[in-house]
């Protein structure tokens, strides 16, 4: 991910300072009301050893409203021109031309051409931390994207090394590919949502090492196949679920080759409308078998969701690859090691708290997003590099500073305790009256961005009432320089009626903006896009990149866990549909299982849910 790749263009620093330790309380269980939300939450004892250790008092928001506020400063997927203050040009941006930003070519903002010391001002104890930070973050510069080593893929951002690619986002290493985020190491595929090492794929979600592989979730190893739900090592099927080294499969029956090929000509998926009405009847199939409480693999002492080779981590998602004793995760591993509350951090980093957005060996970085290979940084932005910062923007290769003003390492380990002392004394009061102590992230209002710009809107989406009503920015779409020239309903049913001219169209999107889900209200096919469709035989979308986006995320799992039991009683599920295949050792065959296990699937859910003893015994 670039937020750790970019290292590889900056240079390291180190060094260290400690804070004065707060007082804590008994590290007893406390039960606590979350400041924003007003929900009760838990702060165990071992949560309180960890504050302790580094030295930050106990949160006063919840952990989900400590998440969405993090997420407030970060947009992925909305782009805007806007122009350049050094070279009078114009710039793709992820900051839109209204915010009173100072924002910098990528290039120019990574070069030697600008001091960002020179932004640098004395420490104001007649005003809150924060209004000071924002003063700062108005005046020193940004980059308008981050988007490295990128060849013909302007129109991405935060990605790396990515080659001829078109609006990716999160993803690194692809050549060819278009409306994905978080896609890796893939090439010529389109509409991808966490998917790695995959060729010729087309909507396909949390799937890996796949070639022509479409409508699939939980794809692995599998090639040729359509409509795969949670299946490894399949090949030449469709409609498939919980299949493992299979071929010649639909709807989970066995087929011979040639009566496979037979089958497969009744299914005619360049169509609109038949690929929709096979879409109804598969998602219909898949309520018939079991899915796994949770996507836990080879991982000890987990709970969460999409957890890969990670030991003793609670309430963590998306977590992958050698991640160690921590809490509350998301988007994160890589030899991630004892942080917690943090969200896209990893590679080599420890003791990470209320963090956006970074890692590349980085330690003891606190209420702070995008921040590099640095160490012992709390209220930073954009800093690489440096060890010793408070409060300072843009920073490369520094070591005590504050406000981006430089200091003796004596001064700053003197004036740091006072701002935290004044920072309690004198705190920041929100729109909402929230109060914001040291200890507390950025406020939400404080963001460069509003809410539904960001991918807070992604993982908790709000209307624009809630919105304002919650004391968050809302950013109305802006006024369309284009008129549309074809209306959805004019848009050919099948693909091979689709004339070389659409990619000049101006196709009018489905949701018509009415939705919640950042719609741009239209778009167009571009030309390697159109191509691929026709090759694989898939109609035109119906829908602009951003809601189709919105359509995958909608796919997944909640962000939340509930406890259940697990859905086998014995011959059967519990709702008699799904019947068992084999005995299940671990309790008799006529009895429920008495296995319980922390889920995102809520209980009013329809699919059966089955432990893992349960579901591995049906499965493999």
């Amino acid at each position: 991910m670039l937020e750790d790749l970019v290292n590889m263009q900056l240079t390291k620093a180190s060094g260290k300072v400690q804070n004065e330790p707060h007082q804590m309380r008994p590290m007893n269980t406390e039960l606590k009301t979350c400041q924003n939300c007003k929900a009760e939450f838990v702060i165990e004892p071992e949560d309180f050893k960890f504050y302790e250790k580094i030295s930050v008092p106990p949160p006063t928001w919840c952990p989900e409203c400590q998440l969405m506020r993090r997420l407030l400063f970060r947009n992925e997927h909305n782009l805007y021109r806007r122009k350049d203050p050094i070279e009078s040009r114009e710039l793709i941006s992820m900051y839109s031309p209204d915010k009173p930003l100072m924002v910098y070519s990528q290039d120019y903002w990574l070069s030697d051409k600008w001091n960002p010391l020179a932004y640098g001002r004395d420490y104001d104890f007649s005003k809150p931390f924060f209004e000071q930070f924002t003063e700062l973050h108005r005046n020193a510069p940004l980059p308008a994207l981050l988007n490295i080593n990128a060849v013909k893929s302007e129109y991405c951002n935060y990605t790396f090394s990515n080659k001829n690619c078109y609006l990716v986002f999160g993803g690194d290493f692809n050549e060819g590919c278009a409306y994905g985020t978080f896609n890796m190491y893939s090439r010529d595929s389109f509409d991808l949502y966490w998917v790695n090492k995959c060729e010729l794929c087309y909507e396909d979600i949390d799937s890996e090492n796949c070639y022509k592989v479409f409508f699939s979730m939980y794809a692995r190893d599998s090639t040729e196949s359509s409509f795969l739900y949670n299946c490894s090592n399949v090949n030449n099927s469709l409609g498939c679920i919980n299949m493992r080294n299979k071929s010649y499969c639909i709807f989970n029956e066995q087929y011979t080759k040639e009566d496979y090929v037979k089958k497969l000509q009744e299914y005619d998926f360049g169509s609109f409308r038949k690929l929709n009405d096979f879409k109804e009847k598969f998602k219909e199939f898949t309520l018939k078998f079991p899915r796994r409480y949770a996507e836990i693999v080879k991982s000890v002492n987990i709970t969460g969701h999409n957890v890969h080779n990670t030991k003793n981590c609670k309430n963590c998602f998306d977590v992958y690859e050698n991640a160690e004793d921590c809490k509350n995760l998301l988007i994160a591993g890589w030899e991630l090691r004892d942080s917690r509350n943090s969200d896209h951090v990893g590679h080599k980093a420890e003791l990470m708290y209320e963090f956006l957005g970074g890692g590349g060996g980085a330690s003891r970085i606190f209420l702070s997003y995008f921040c590099h290979s640095s160490h012992d940084i709390q209220y930073s932005f954009n800093c690489r590099g440096s060890s010793s910062l408070f409060g300072c923007i843009g920073l490369r290769n520094k070591s005590y500073c504050i406000l981006n003003k430089q200091y003796t390492k004596e001064e700053y380990e003197k004036l740091v305790p006072r701002i935290i002392e004044h920072m309690n004394q004198m705190p920041y009061l929100d729109k909402k009256d929230r109060v914001y102590k040291y200890g507390e992230f950025f406020p939400p209002e404080l963001s460069p961005f509003s809410y539904n710009e960001t991918i807070a809107q992604e993982y908790f989406p709000l209307t624009k009432e809630e919105a304002l009503e919650k004391g968050y920015s809302w950013k109305d779409p802006e006024p369309r320089n284009y008129q549309v020239t074809i209306t959805n309903n004019q848009i050919p049913d099948h693909i091979k009626d689709a004339p070389d001219d659409i990619v000049n169209q101006i196709i009018e999107c489905a949701h018509q903006g009415k939705c919640n889900e950042q719609c741009t209200e239209a778009y167009k096919i571009i030309p390697q896009e159109l191509a691929f469709l026709r090759k694989m035989n898939l109609p035109l979308p119906r829908l602009c990149p951003n809601c189709r986006h919105y359509q995958r995320i909608k796919q997944r799992n909640p962000l939340k866990l509930w406890h259940r039991k697990c859905q086998c009683v014995g011959l059967t599920s519990e709702n008699k549909i799904y019947q068992n295949t084999t005995d299940h050792i671990h309790h008799k065959k006529d009895q429920p299982c008495p296995n319980e296990f922390e889920t995102t699937y809520a209980p009013e859910r329809p699919e059966i849910v089955y432990c893992e003893q349960c579901y591995l015994r049906e499965v493999v």
